[in-house]
């Protein structure tokens, strides 16, 4: 395999797909992998011992869900052409006793095993397209940070969009933040507010201006980890998950059950499909 043949895997991972659900589950075992051979750990890894970490993973990046099941892409991953077992694939049960109990081992394919460590940048470039495909901008860094993944710089793709967008929705809320109101300028240049999407772009949310509300940076990595939505009633909701010390109260409490600034015409306000899909799909519960 070369370097081409892992991207083009990499751009079009068989990811499960229903009704706009979210399904990480391949892309975090993949960053995780990816740290384990940039940290030169290049052997099979035991199920018991990345069951916990991706477990955790799902939890913190991936959307809230009653159960998590780092099994299935452990095993299923293999379909992608990138990944092995150390047992064949007819012979395994996709259950974590069973996996845990039997000792299973997997990671990469030796061949994709050893194109990364004679190309650690491709290491960061297939990362890189693992985040922009799957997660929002603004979770990349807590990401890499969580898998234990380090790089001197990291690249931005810039994929397809409306150019216009962001100042449609800054324009839309006045060039301030939908929940706080922060409005900063430096000159005549704004700081420190941006356009956030309700659908994630990555969920084929489209750029319009129903699907957007201006935030500033706090709140808009805040709104992208799930810590408060916005209902259907455009109130401010805060995670019962959510808790803290110094800020707390400041950034979230006082602003829970309020609703956000109203844009200024009313077309813009949020479609409820997007709030929907964000409440499900984001939000911590």
């Amino acid at each position: 395999m070369n370097a081409a043949e892992f991207k083009t895997i990499i751009d079009h991972l068989k990811v499960w797909k229903k009704n706009g659900q979210r399904a990480p589950h391949k892309p975090l075992l993949i960053l995780l992998a990816l740290a384990r051979i940039k940290n030169g750990q290049t052997e099979l890894v035991l199920f018991s011992e990345i069951r916990d970490p991706l477990e955790q993973l799902l939890k913190d990046f991936g959307p809230n869900r009653q159960s998590y099941h780092p099994e299935q892409p452990f095993v299923r991953l293999i379909n992608d052409g990138i990944w092995q077992l150390d047992r064949a694939r007819k012979d395994i049960e996709i259950k974590n006793n069973w996996l845990i109990q039997n000792q299973i081992k997997g990671g990469f394919s030796e061949a994709v095993t050893l194109l990364l460590k004679s190309n650690q940048a491709l290491i960061r470039e297939a990362a890189e397209a693992i985040l922009d495909a799957h997660f929002e901008p603004s979770m990349h860094d807590d990401i890499l940070s969580a898998v234990g993944l380090e790089f001197d710089y990291i690249t931005r793709i810039v994929r397809k969009r409306d150019a216009k967008f962001r100042e449609r929705i800054l324009s839309a809320y006045d060039h301030s933040c939908a929940v706080c109101g922060f409005n900063v300028r430096l000159g005549h240049q704004l700081v420190g507010v941006e356009a956030a999407h309700i659908k994630w772009h990555q969920a084929g949310g489209p750029d319009r201006e129903d699907n957007g509300v201006a935030l500033c940076s706090m709140h808009h990595k805040l709104y992208d980890r799930g810590v408060f939505t916005i209902a259907n009633d455009k109130k401010v909701i805060v995670s019962k998950r959510a808790h803290g010390t110094y800020g707390f109260d400041d950034w979230l409490m006082r602003y829970h059950g309020k609703e956000i600034r109203h844009p200024v015409e009313k077309w813009f306000y949020p479609d409820p499909e997007y709030i929907e899909w964000n409440v499900r799909e984001v939000f911590k519960g």
